[in-house]
């Protein structure tokens, strides 16, 4: 072992605590020829990180399953590798100055529910009895994690590392990566000692991994979407009377983290550890005259203590003992950050068998996750869970150095914030715009940002309140309202119009490119000059990823699908192309834009403007047609549920339609009025109801399942075995008596005393006057008329399984008309 190796199956660039989870995971199971490069030294992060914290929750099923994972595996893991280590199940306690905080937290403690973790809602009473330092003035309450806690990084790190040699894995330390070449399909790492080829990359390079991935550009990469921010923290001197408690209980306080306040507080040998987000936060290295030096090790930026005072003082309020003792050493680190604070855990975007995980604001809480999960994206292709929320492809070219700058600002100052459902956050907004962006604006749009491209969510009238402090509430009620009751009544009665820019569309062709997608895709494909529903399964028959397959002629193809998937998608059915290049596959999203336009009276409307079109094709139908003098495409489909098309034109001709349609008396609406609409006729949404924890038959879509056709489609003997032997759970429809707001994205659904699924999407139905929710629940109880409960931020509100059909126009004769 004491030679450079110049071969390995998978090479690692990074040696925290991911790289070194990612290589003990491979080595476990069985990729033992795989190499971790290190440049310094292995640790947790940035060598001048104290310690992490053990779970915690960020709001997201993804990272939630990677710290509950994480925690589990770190309690057994110095005995499973023979390696000690300090760690510490401290619990913790979150503190609530408001009763929208009190709401989260029950969301919380419900999601923990749901995965077989207790957390307590406690009264400002229940909290002191907990943590006995605190003072509990100003609380509405708070959660108690019992599992909460603090570990040692470098420990943690080292016996990764062990566990990884142990089982067969290679680590090199000292060894500085500085550059890539590929070679057909292989990888060349270079390195400072030598060269190694390799099957599969990872970018584990934490606040350098930006650098490591410009190395991947020339082969399809992109600028890492991420900044790195200034992190402080202190440690006070020992307090004699938390060393007596100390002693006495012969365990460490309960952390406290204050997430209205924005920081954290935990026990540090008898000291103190006071850690805030704050607001008026700083980045480094993003500007020419403060770059990123070559090596960062072992260093730490210059103390910046006026940044904290507030915090401080809060914190010292909060809990005195922290005012008692002399501060023994201020923290000032590097820590990176993705735009929205999450990590980034997958296939690098547009580069074939190379991968990442970095960008980790809490890499000790995810870092046994983390590592688990780049395992298997290198081992399967796939993950166990859906890991979407930390997909590198979540980004695309929208993320600029100052859209990253701008939202990890935002993020890094509301680490703690409240995520609420009509809430949109102002940075890094306006990246891409509408060709009617101008004339949305002048008729009341409120905007939100969907891969990018602005699109309305809804149109306020004079007097609204428009303000942000508007949306900052659980609540179904607000100056909304109103107004997509408006638009659904308008779209309902008469004919409306939504600007939809950015729908990811490919176009495929070549010879052979019907055979190809019949067997890539579970159901059928259309006739030329028809569109329908296609739905990508992966090994084990679970949902990747649903698109429209427009068929223009035998092998002439466009494929489209939601704004948010365009990277993945494109990345998905490139890599399944056949190797010959026979087939061809090009993204065409920004040549074109799309106008819904849908309505009873929709039919009479396009007519004026389109008198070459033949109006009376029916559903899932296709037309080349000229629209208000334009060339267009026109589909019939509507989302909304109610005859319509889409009407598909060049990007720059979209202002003269768009014009157009109003000017003929459309009644223009916005995305919160086309998904109250939506879910009233039960259609999916990619990554809320259509997610790869699911099989095609959980999610209810057999019939999009072509069964007898020879083509052996990836999922199909899986999906064969489950129908044979019956799935375990069922997608359904849901009434729900839900008094003051609507079922958030898995919400907690009980029968009885049993939890028994989760929700999937919740909103408000305008037409047919209820709350609706759509869900996954036990096989058994999904059967219509079983009623059940769904847990809505602490209550249990009644739940009715409904029919298995559209709750608006069940027979579809009003799309069908």
């Amino acid at each position: 072992m004491s030679d450079f190796p110049t071969t390995a199956r998978v090479v690692i660039i990074g040696g925290g605590v991911v790289g070194t989870s990612t290589l003990y995971h491979l080595a476990k199971e069985g990729w033992t020829d795989c190499v971790l490069l290190e440049k310094n030294e292995l640790t947790a992060g940035s060598t001048w990180h104290a310690a992490g914290n053990v779970p915690n929750f960020a709001g997201s099923w993804a990272v939630m399953n990677m710290q509950r994972y994480s925690a589990a595996m770190y309690r057994t893991l110095a005995e499973d590798v023979d390696y000690p280590m300090n760690y510490h199940v401290t619990g913790a306690i979150r503190l609530a100055h408001t009763k929208e905080r009190m709401q989260e937290f029950e969301r919380v403690a419900g999601m923990g529910r749901y995965q077989g973790l207790q957390m307590d809602i406690c009264t400002p009473d229940e909290l002191k009895e907990h943590n006995p330092f605190m003072e509990t003035h100003g609380l509405a309450g708070g959660l108690w994690d019992p599992l909460d806690g603090d570990i040692d990084p470098a420990q943690l790190t080292q016996a990764l590392a062990k566990g990884a040699r142990d089982a067969g894995g290679r680590i090199e330390r000292f060894c500085s990566v500085t550059g890539i070449e590929r070679d057909g399909d292989e990888w060349i790492v270079k390195t400072e000692k030598g060269d190694i080829r390799c099957e599969h990359v990872a970018n584990c390079a934490g606040y350098y991994a930006q650098r490591v991935g410009e190395m991947f550009k020339p082969f399809g990469g992109r600028t890492v979407p991420m900044v790195v921010m200034s992190h402080q923290y202190f440690l006070t001197d020992e307090i004699p009377e938390l060393a007596a408690w100390t002693k006495e209980n012969g365990r460490k306080m309960p952390m406290i983290r204050d997430v209205d306040t924005s920081y954290y507080l935990r026990q540090d040998k008898n000291g103190l550890n006071l850690g805030p987000y704050e607001r008026n936060c700083k980045a480094h290295w993003v500007t020419p005259d403060d770059p990123m030096p070559e090596d960062f090790s072992f260093q730490l930026y210059p103390d910046d203590l006026e940044r904290l005072e507030y915090y401080i003082e809060d914190a010292m309020e909060r809990l005195p003992a922290l005012g008692t003792a002399g501060v023994g050493r201020n923290i000032n680190g590097p820590i990176p950050y993705a735009p929205d604070g999450l990590p980034m855990i997958g296939p690098m975007p547009g580069v074939p068998n190379a991968y990442e995980a970095h960008s980790f604001t809490f890499g000790i809480a995810q870092g046994g996750g983390a590592g688990k999960t780049l395992a298997e994206w290198i081992m399967h292709g796939e993950t166990e869970l859906d890991m979407w929320a930390v997909d590198p492809r979540r980004y695309t070219d929208y993320a600029d150095h100052d859209y990253c700058l701008s939202k990890a600002l935002e993020t890094y100052g509301h680490e703690y914030a409240m995520h609420f459902p009509r809430h949109e956050w102002p940075a890094g907004r306006d990246k891409k715009l509408s060709p009617n962006h101008a004339r949305l604006q002048t008729s009341g749009a409120q905007f939100g940002a969907y891969n990018g491209w602005e699109r309305v969510n809804w149109f306020a009238k004079d007097g609204d309140d428009t303000s942000e402090a508007a949306t900052e509430t659980w609540n179904r009620e607000g100056p909304w309202s109103a107004r997509i009751k408006d638009e659904v009544e308008a779209v309902r009665d008469g004919t409306g119009v939504l600007d939809m820019p950015g729908f990811s569309r490919y176009k495929l062709s070549g010879t052979g490119a019907a055979e190809w997608l019949r067997g890539q895709i579970a159901g059928a494909l259309p006739k030329a000059g028809r569109m329908n529903l296609g739905y990508f399964a992966d090994s084990r028959g679970r949902i990747v990823t649903e698109v429209t397959i427009i068929r223009w002629d035998e092998d002439d193809f466009w494929i489209m699908t939601a704004a948010v998937a365009q990277w993945h998608d494109f990345d998905f059915l490139a890599n399944a192309l056949p190797a010959d290049g026979s087939l061809t596959l090009t993204d065409i999203t920004t040549d074109w834009s799309t106008m819904i336009v849908t309505g009873p009276t929709s039919r009479d409307l396009i007519a004026g403007l389109a008198p070459d079109a033949d109006l009376s094709t029916g559903w899932l139908t296709i037309q080349d047609a000229t629209f208000a003098g334009k060339p267009a495409k026109l589909f019939r489909i509507s989302f909304a549920g109610e005859l319509g098309w889409e009407v598909h034109t060049s990007f720059d001709d979209a202002k003269h339609a768009y014009d157009a349609v109003c000017d003929a008396g459309a009644t223009p609406f916005g995305m919160y009025a086309l998904n109250s609409m939506r879910i009233e006729k039960g259609y999916r949404t990619w990554k809320g109801d259509l997610s790869s924890d699911y099989t095609l038959l959980e999610g209810g879509i057999e019939r999009f399942i072509r069964f007898d056709k020879p083509q052996d489609f990836p999922g199909k003997a899986a999906l064969l075995a489950e129908k044979q032997q019956g799935s375990k759970k069922g997608f359904v429809t849901l009434i729900v008596d839900a008094p003051f707001t609507d079922a958030p994205y898995m919400s907690t659904i009980w029968h009885g005393d049993d939890v028994v699924g989760e929700t999937t999407s919740g909103d408000w139905g305008y037409r047919i006057n209820k709350s609706v929710a759509l869900g996954m629940v036990r096989a058994d109880l999904a059967g219509e008329g079983t009623e059940l409960e769904v847990e809505i931020f602490g209550t249990r509100c009644k739940a009715v399984v409904q029919k298995d059909e559209p709750l608006w126009d069940p027979s579809n004769e009003r799309i069908r008309a």
